[in-house]
């Protein structure tokens, strides 16, 4: 019977539609009004139609399998360990260490948690063939999975400055990747160009190329290569990124016979997150998981409401946790693999983003591949010329972040709450290249707003 539900109702045709709008808006311009381009290029319109829709991509993905993950900076190893177990106890499904050095004792480290029914990332601040075997050596013994983010071009990137060199570098990766079986060892961190403003088609285009310099220069690579991305704020633009991401990924792959599915782990990004009206971040990072979810994400790390003014805590660890809990428990984000299949707008700006995102990559290989552009600055100013558009649209109040540029709490105040030095760092080096900065669009409205709190407390 549900299938002759509709069959009393006569089909719309695309164009009865545009009709019947350009009626409604008597006389102005259907264009004009109702379409509106991002600042990929791509016009949206106001409704999309089976008329106009092309065959489906094909993009799999395993919504139904994806990962709750929680980030632990490694400190002190014991309270790392009961952390972890905790917050296992409470919900996540994976643990994302931070390692700030070698001397980490790994073993004591993993010793008391269930790697069997556990995958752990480990997102490594240096580059140890030693520290890696070690990872591979309890991998193998405990029947683990372990993703570890080794990416020398994301240090590059980030820093300025390789680990030690570029030949030294690429060597080690080469040898980590014969001698380390068990483990997944390669990682792209595209979430940089995403949180330094880098558009879409941007982030794309630049994950695109910075793998593409791995499968030229690492002789094997066996193994899944791990994507870290960050999510922005605009949902259905996001959902269609990763899926985008996910498809030419998978062309690039095949042409160096690497079978392997990418596997994404999605996290907020921090560039709209605000000081002030500091509860809205939690608003922000529950659409942009959604968006990671329903997009694809093999594995999705939420970003604490407090992350960028707060030492990592408890309170907001939970909350992010739970931010995530309810999606998968209670919103049954779960239960369906391939959401987005068929849905005919973000087919539409899936099929658009890989487009424009190919074609970028393909005059950045053309024009000598992505490690000469960085040497050569195209890849930090055309990242820069994109977050000054999107700084001036949230100057002039065209890109709202409420709370802050949008109905500011006046008696809000945050000088005393700081733990951590919230806006970006001046850290004067000789660099190779010129680091790619990440900044978030409040910095400069916030700087004033603590120097005005300075200033009236000291008034008083």
């Amino acid at each position: 019977m549900s299938e002759n539900l509709f069959n009393e109702f006569e089909p719309v045709s695309s164009k009865q539609w545009k009709q019947q709008i350009q009626y409604e808006l008597k006389g102005a311009d259907y264009n004009e009004t109702l379409i509106w381009e991002s600042p990929e290029g791509i016009k949206v319109k106001p409704f999309y139609h089976i008329d106009e829709f092309k065959e489906p991509l094909q993009v799999t993905t395993h919504t139904s399998q994806f990962k709750i993950c929680q980030n632990i900076f490694v400190h002190d190893i014991d309270k790392s360990v009961f952390r972890a177990n905790e917050t296992l106890k409470r919900g996540a499904e994976a643990i994302r260490f931070t390692i700030p050095n070698e001397d980490t004792d790994v073993e004591k480290l993993l010793n008391a948690l269930p790697l069997e029914s556990t995958p752990v990332y480990f997102n490594l601040n240096f580059l140890s063939i030693d520290f890696v075997k070690k990872l591979d050596a309890i991998a193998k013994a405990k029947n683990a999975v372990f993703f570890v983010q080794l990416d020398p071009i994301g240090q590059l990137t980030k820093d300025g400055n390789w680990h030690t060199n570029l030949d030294k570098d690429f060597e080690s990766l080469n040898t980590i990747a014969i001698a380390c079986s068990n483990i997944h060892f390669l990682s792209i961190d595209s979430s940089l160009y995403q949180n330094a403003g880098a558009n879409i088609v941007q982030q794309i285009a630049y994950t695109l190329a910075h793998a593409n310099e791995y499968f030229n220069r690492i002789a094997t690579i066996n193994k899944p290569v791990v994507l870290h991305v960050s999510v922005g704020t605009n949902y259905f633009f996001e959902i269609a990124k990763l899926r985008a991401l996910r498809l030419l990924f998978g062309l690039l792959a095949k042409e160096y016979d690497h079978n392997f599915e990418c596997h994404i782990i999605a996290s907020p990004t921090k560039r709209n997150k605000t000081l002030y009206d500091y509860n809205v971040n939690m608003l922000r990072t529950t659409t942009e998981c959604m968006s990671a979810i329903l997009g694809g994400a093999d594995a999705v790390s939420n970003l604490a409401y407090d992350a960028i003014y707060h030492k990592d805590n408890e309170f907001g660890d939970r909350i992010s946790r739970n931010q995530l809990l309810v999606l998968k428990h209670e919103s049954y984000f779960d239960k369906v693999n391939n959401p987005a299949d068929g849905a005919y707008y973000i087919e539409e700006l899936t099929q658009q983003l890989a487009e424009k995102g190919l074609a970028l990559f393909k005059d950045i290989e053309a024009n000598g591949g992505f490690l000469t552009q960085l040497k050569e600055g195209t890849i930090q100013r055309k990242i820069q010329e994109s977050a000054t558009k999107e700084q001036e649209l949230f100057d002039d109040g065209k890109e709202i972040l409420l709370g802050t540029n949008k109905y500011p709490n006046k008696l809000d105040k945050m000088n005393h709450d700081l733990e951590l030095y919230p806006f970006v760092k001046s850290n004067p080096r000789k660099t190779l290249i010129i680091p790619i900065i990440e900044k978030r669009l409040a910095e400069k409205t916030e700087q004033q707003r603590l120097e005005e709190e300075k200033t009236n407390a000291g008034a008083e």
